[in-house]
């Protein structure tokens, strides 16, 4: 159940004001009431459960970058990046679970481009069913693309983002390709001329390099995704992602996605979910991409490929043009790495939004903020630390109990 009706939105938010810093508590935990919206069916299926057993995570302290460094708590942290709401799981477990302001267990808020991981894993089904090949070309799917900048990508460039296409993600720049592609969605007011809906503005993008180069972080590649996953499947995203991902995870809700004018959906980062919802798509990635009812939703092999990624993944991702501040990293089938190896898995949104999935700890992590600013570092990597904290904790505790389920008390227990 969403929360919409318990609080009264802020007079006057609309596409024109809606991302101002003053206003993105409520609008990202309000989207449907400014902006159209399509459901995500849940499905009928059994919710899958997650057992509390709540322990004192706030005052876990950061590992120093520095010899002196201050002590960082999480707590501290948490409180100091606009979060809305996070949570963190082990071994399926809840550990914490805490909501800021007027968010609730049952808010469906702004994922941003978390949405990108939860489109991937509709490709990774798909691509398990038969229905796509990665190894084919978008225009394979979309042969009215044949004169445009895609033709002759292939859909394993759209997962890792490794097309040629000429687009800039400058949040900053009011002109920049993600403000016109905003713009053709209707998510922003106009500012230059320029094509309405989501496929018509596809469709124009020029080609700047060869496909199958070099890592660049573009949203336009998640929305040629897609499209390619509807055309593919002859469905509507809505009831495709209702099918092959949210009925089979145990979700507690239905989600929202976005949409343009004419009904698409904003599949870069228009989709809307709960915290818990979110914690539950994450423990794919621990459970071999099992739900956490045991229901198969994702191959072995994708989760396999996914996590190992291909021979040249972290040289794409070294050979960027971008700066992500993750040396060792790479970006695989629409999810982020951020250190060498494949330990910590990431999906991650502007303003904030964060599935944390670290395997050897068997956490997932979720935190769903309203940051200020699209990017901000001094609140992204506090954040990852701080969940690299309580991981190396929770592994430190697994390691020296002699019985796993009973924790041999680095992190206070709650409430017992």
């Amino acid at each position: 159940m969403n929360d919409k009706n318990l609080v009264s939105p802020p007079v006057g938010i609309d596409v024109t004001n809606w991302k101002l810093p003053e206003n993105m508590h409520w609008s990202f935990q309000h989207m449907a009431d400014f902006l159209p919206t399509a459901v995500i069916p849940r499905g009928y299926g059994a919710v899958s459960e997650l057992p509390p057993a709540h322990r004192d995570l706030d005052s876990v302290i950061l590992v120093p970058l520095v010899p002196g460094e201050v002590p960082v708590t999480v707590g501290a942290v948490m409180a100091t990046t606009d979060t809305d709401g996070w949570m963190l799981l082990h071994h399926g477990q809840v550990l914490t679970e805490q909501y800021f302001g007027e968010m609730t267990q049952g808010t469906q808020h702004l994922l941003m481009s978390v949405s990108k991981s939860l489109i991937g894993a509709v490709a990774g089904a798909l691509c398990d069913s038969g229905v796509l090949d990665p190894k084919a070309e978008v225009t394979d799917y979309l042969p009215e693309l044949a004169q445009s900048g895609y033709a002759g990508a292939l859909v394993r460039h759209l997962l890792d983002m490794r097309s040629g296409i000429d687009f800039s993600e400058n949040y900053l720049d009011p002109l920049s390709g993600i403000r016109m592609l905003e713009q053709a969605l209707g998510w922003a007011p106009t500012k230059a001329p320029g094509p309405t809906g989501l496929y018509p503005y596809l469709s124009t993008l020029p080609r700047k390099t060869a496909h199958g180069g070099v890592f660049e972080y573009r949203s336009c590649e998640t929305d040629m995704l897609g499209w390619v996953c509807e055309a593919a499947s002859g469905t509507a995203m809505p009831e495709l992602m209702s099918q092959y991902l949210w009925s089979k995870l145990g979700t507690e809700a239905d989600a929202l996605i976005g949409t343009d004018q004419y009904g698409t959906g904003t599949f870069d980062g228009g989709i809307n979910a709960t915290l818990r919802d979110m914690a539950r798509f994450g423990a794919l990635f621990l459970n071999d991409g099992l739900s956490l009812n045991g229901e198969r939703v994702l191959s072995s092999e994708w989760i396999e490929q996914t996590l190992s990624g291909a021979a040249d993944s972290r040289d794409a991702f070294a050979g960027t043009p971008g700066d992500y501040l993750m040396p060792g990293g790479m970006y695989r089938n629409q999810m982020w790495f951020p250190y060498a190896g494949n330990d910590v898995v990431l999906a991650m949104g502007i303003h904030g939004q964060m599935v944390y999935i670290n395997r050897p700890a068997n956490v997932v992590a979720v935190k769903l903020s309203s940051w200020p600013l699209p990017q901000d570092p001094a609140k992204l990597f506090p954040t990852l630390r701080a969940f690299d904290a309580i991981s190396a904790a929770l592994l430190v505790e697994t390691r020296s109990a002699p019985d796993p389920a009973a924790p041999v008390g680095r992190i206070a227990d709650v409430g017992k």
